[in-house]
C-alpha cells in the first residue's frame, strides 16, 4: 500500500508544477491585453478630441477601455506578485 501512495505523489507534484508554470504566462497575456485596451482607449480619446464631434459616447467608450486596461494591468501585477 505504501508503494501505491509513493507512485501518486510525483504525479500530483508534476501536475502542481504545470499549473504553477501557467500563471506567469497568464499574467503576461493579461498584461498585454491591458496594454492594448489602454492604448486603444487613449487613441479613441485623442481622435475624438481632435475631430470635436460634440458627442459624448466616444469619450465614454474611451473611459471604459482605459479603466479596463488599468484593471487588467493591476490583475497581472497581482498575479505576477503571487507567483
Amino acid at each position: 500500500m505504501i508503494s501505491s501512495n509513493a507512485k501518486r505523489m510525483p504525479e500530483r507534484t508534476s501536475e502542481l508544477g504545470r499549473r504553477m508554470s501557467s500563471h506567469p504566462r497568464h499574467a503576461s497575456a493579461v498584461r498585454v491585453v491591458g496594454n492594448l485596451a489602454l492604448v486603444v482607449g487613449l487613441l479613441v480619446s485623442v481622435i475624438t478630441l481632435s475631430s470635436d464631434s460634440g458627442s459624448t459616447e466616444p469619450h465614454i467608450l474611451a473611459g471604459f477601455l482605459v479603466a479596463t486596461g488599468i484593471g487588467l494591468r493591476v490583475e497581472a501585477a497581482l498575479r505576477g506578485f503571487r507567483a
